[in-house]
């Protein structure tokens, strides 16, 4: 069993306790409002929490995987990079989540938003009945449904370490890729060139189609191509460009 890294070690300290904190402080409902990341066009959305919800869970479940996957897969990355490269893979990955999230959040937004933009609306009308869920008089069946659609957008957040996770799962395999992997509820031993690519190929199916295979239905899944995208460019350029070419064999 492979010795936890003194970074990684760090970051499962600092997770827990913001997950504590989410349990135990204003009714489990401060933190969040505080911490998680908020759509941008909502009310809620604070610059901070571009970084502050990669601390953030859902459940125990959420953080349990989510840190066992960053021990089992972080520790062998960190130990092979180094503890500032190995932080700049994760927080990037994070980053690049977001904004792949985000981005296709505002590709499912803007026409409906824009429709009623169109149809009269003004955007103070839009806000209103997006953030209390009531319906203003007058609002046709039209506007009825375009608010419906950006409805769960506007108002959805964002937590969880995942997209720092596939970031550095991202970077765990190309620099073990003949390492034999398996799900806990699949027991057969996948090699990890294909295993991850094939991780990455169901979620961005599950982002597009809104079908979820191994994850809950309100999973960010583009999130987690951003990150897993994000961590294979940075090591892709950082093995091109500035390692020894046998460093990761």
């Amino acid at each position: 069993m492979m010795r936890i890294s003194e970074t990684v070690k760090h970051l499962i300290i600092i997770n827990v306790i913001m997950f504590i904190g989410t349990l135990t402080i204003g009714n489990g409902l401060l933190f969040t409002e505080w911490f998680a990341m908020y759509f941008p066009q909502n009310e809620a959305f604070k610059p901070w929490q571009i970084i502050t919800h990669m601390f953030m869970h859902g459940g125990i479940g959420h953080i349990f995987f989510n840190m066992f996957a960053l021990w089992m897969f972080g520790s062998p990355v960190e130990y092979t990079l180094g503890s500032k490269r190995f932080l700049f893979i994760y927080f990037s990955a994070g980053l690049g989540a977001v904004a792949l999230q985000i981005g296709f959040y505002y590709f499912q937004y803007l026409p409906a938003y824009n429709d009623l933009i169109n149809s009269g609306l003004t955007g103070e009308q839009i806000s209103q009945m997006l953030s209390t869920n009531e319906v203003l008089r007058g609002v046709s069946q039209t506007q009825l449904s375009n608010l419906q659609h950006i409805f769960p957008i506007f108002n959805a957040s964002m937590v969880g370490a995942s997209g720092c996770i596939m970031g550095i799962l991202a970077a765990f395999g190309m620099m073990n890729p003949n390492a034999e992997l398996m799900l806990i509820f699949l027991p057969i031993p996948i090699k990890a060139k294909y295993f991850i690519p094939g991780i990455i190929i169901l979620d961005l199916i599950s982002g597009l189609t809104g079908q979820s295979f191994f994850s809950p239905s309100n999973t960010a899944y583009m999130a987690h191509v951003g990150g897993a995208l994000t961590g294979f460019f940075i090591m892709w350029y950082w093995k091109k460009n500035q390692f020894n070419r046998n460093r990761w064999y």
